[in-house]
């Protein structure tokens, strides 16, 4: 009996003794690795609930975040005006969910302008300048080419380097911006003495006989007081205006149509009609010096909102010095600019030459990181006050438009990416902006043999020298200080048939 006794005992020693050394090799390695050799069932259940905490809360912030950006989406889309109203338009939330196609932006939308232009409080005091106290302007033109001195060109020959320097903003600054003496676009004796007493401007112009003028409606009295109205034309339209509407003659020798005073630049600067417009629509401030704050209009629009309502919302609301709407269909430079080659707004080789220029010199498509809407604005109605910095970048926009293509969507951007974020202005959305006019179609449409160019090649080969413009966009004609054979324009998604 005790030999069976004793076999179990030593057995259950044995078995005892494996798990105590497999305990110990065990417990080595688990401390080897810092962690006990095994959790106890609370922490279990304690690591296991709040990784399942995380997660559902995780999901849930989730789910609500979705549905706030849903909600919101359908109060932009909805016809009711309680939910209509909490839509935020100009927020970033808005630009997020209709970059997404999550909204269709409405057509035209209501502008939350003051209800009665009488009870408009106008500042007594201008913007503070902030960065530019004092700007000035080139006038003269010298530029030696071959030994022979070229005409001068009403944007003036303009250097690489020039341009370069133009965009480091100074206290003090000298610039390019038009009007070189002896370069176009003169405007007769009466009218310069006509628009010195005009503090507050609505300005529109007609060139190469596109249009004639639409009258204003809606229109206060105290505005029409307040406000010269000035249509700027050249040569060709005077004459088709007089020929199809009323023109009126004052004391002074000014001619009217209706509520326009037409003014004349004689000698129209450019070859191009459509860079001839873009005198009076970017250089308001140059064209009528004396003026504080002016609203640009297209010619082939019909303003249907008081202008000193529009002052109030867009400028002295925010105090706001520059205002322009947010294009309908694009915010990336390349798309307009692949969209102008699409419609042939000008030759296919030059915008691309300008935006390989543009991306050369580190113009990065819109993304939703930008502190802007968008790259593109609808530039046809643009509301300014006229303080120093507001007419440099002005100048720089024109210079743009002055070297390269005459479309000038293409430059505005790039113009405030140079600026390196120190101009600040409103983009106000699309539908607001296609409430503040009527659009009437062209007399005619326009039409030009350098939109149809589909290579340089076609220059070089017209022996009439009619393709190639002679006194604007040289600075496609000029080289260029840099390697533009290794630039790659970025890919273009098509996110709208339309221009």
């Amino acid at each position: 009996m005790e030999s069976n006794f004793l076999p179990s005992i030593s057995l259950r020693a044995s078995r005892r003794a494996d798990r105590n050394h497999l305990q110990s090799r065990d417990g080595k390695e688990g401390l080897a690795s810092g962690k006990s050799y095994q959790d106890s069932p609370l922490k279990i259940i304690w690591k296991r609930g709040f990784i399942r905490l995380v997660l559902v809360g995780g999901i849930i912030w989730g789910l609500l975040i979705l549905t706030a950006l849903l909600f919101h989406a359908w109060s932009c889309q909805s016809s009711i005006a309680f939910f209509s109203a909490l839509c935020n338009k100009s927020s970033v939330i808005y630009g997020a969910i209709q970059s997404l196609g999550l909204v269709t932006p409405p057509h035209r939308c209501s502008i939350p302008v003051a209800d009665d232009p009488n009870k408009i409080v106008i500042p007594q005091k201008r913007s503070p300048e902030k960065f530019v106290q004092s700007l000035s302007y080139f006038m003269e033109d010298f530029t030696e080419t071959n030994g022979s001195q070229s005409p001068p060109l009403f944007g003036g020959h303009i250097t690489w380097q020039q341009r370069d320097e133009s965009f480091k903003v100074k206290p003090t600054m000298k610039v390019h911006c038009g009007f070189i003496r002896n370069g176009g676009a003169e405007m007769a004796q009466k009218d310069v003495k006509f628009v010195k007493k005009c503090l507050f401007v609505v300005a529109s112009g007609i060139f190469d006989g596109y249009d004639t003028p639409h009258q204003p409606s809606n229109i206060s009295a105290r505005s029409q007081k307040l406000f010269c109205f000035l249509m700027v034309v050249d040569e060709i339209s005077l004459e088709f205006i007089k020929k199809n509407v009323t023109v009126r003659e004052d004391n002074d020798g000014g001619e009217w149509v209706g509520i326009w005073r037409l003014i004349l630049l004689k000698h129209p600067p450019y070859d191009e009609p459509r860079r001839n417009g873009k005198v009076p629509k970017i250089l308001t401030h140059r064209l009528f010096p004396q003026a504080q704050y002016s609203i640009w209009i297209d010619g082939k629009m019909e303003l249907i909102v008081d202008p000193l309502l529009l002052l109030e919302r867009y400028l002295w609301r925010e105090k706001n010095t520059f205002a322009i709407a947010q294009h309908k269909h694009h915010r990336n430079v390349y798309e307009e600019a692949d969209a102008n080659k699409r419609r042939k707004r000008y030759a296919r080789p030059l915008i691309d030459l300008h935006m390989k220029i543009y991306r050369y010199e580190g113009m990065e498509p819109w993304n939703p990181k930008k502190s802007t809407p968008s790259d593109i604005p609808e530039g046809a109605v643009i509301i300014r006050e006229h303080t120093a910095l507001s007419n440099l970048f002005s100048c720089l926009w024109f210079n743009e438009v002055h070297l390269f293509t005459p479309r000038d969507q293409l430059s505005f951007g790039y113009v405030v990416y140079r600026l390196g974020g120190l101009f600040k202005f409103f983009m106000f959305p699309n539908c607001e902006y296609n409430s503040i006019f009527i659009l009437h179609n062209h007399t005619r449409e326009h039409s030009s043999k350098v939109e149809w160019v589909k290579s340089l090649d076609e220059f070089k080969k017209d022996k009439t020298g009619g393709l190639k413009e002679s006194r604007g966009g040289l600075g496609l004609w000029t080289p260029y200080p840099g390697d533009l054979d290794s630039v790659v324009l970025p890919s273009v998604k098509r996110t709208s048939k339309a221009g």
